[in-house]
């Protein structure tokens, strides 16, 4: 059912100090920050040969990623993203499992523009999971 592996989602406490690492140490090709309110999320991504990594900062007062950061200040691997080709069958099917979806279990549209749907940790080996639609 799971596609390739989209993107490492990294929540950090300083995404400009963040992307200065992997572009000024590490060599890699940085995008440039947005916003996404929605998600209460400051996003850039690290294009990859392979994959992608997402650097996350909170934005506002009631960003998911604050609680994150309390309990790891130097930030750390918040998710792992997976490519599927039907996102309301995926959730269908993992529902069907036993898989909790987060939120109100209605895709909304991600990072990418494309459809995604966050599974509960607890159902997954302690690993978040996002589900975004190809």
């Amino acid at each position: 059912m799971i596609g390739r592996l989209n993107h490492v989602a990294i929540a950090v406490p300083d995404i400009g100090a963040a992307s200065a690492t992997y572009r000024d140490i590490l060599g890699a090709h940085v995008g440039a920050p947005f916003a996404q309110a929605e998600h209460g999320v400051t996003v850039v991504f690290i294009e990859l040969p392979n994959t992608k990594i997402e650097l996350l900062e909170p934005l506002g007062a009631n960003s998911p990623i604050l609680k994150f950061l309390e309990k790891n200040p130097n930030g750390g691997i918040h998710h792992l993203c997976y490519e599927v080709e039907d996102i309301i069958a995926a959730s269908d099917r993992l529902k069907s499992k036993g898989a909790r979806v987060l939120g109100d279990g209605n895709p909304k549209i991600g990072a990418h523009g494309k459809p995604v749907l966050f599974l509960h940790p607890k159902d997954l080996n302690g690993t978040l999971i996002e589900l975004e639609q190809i």
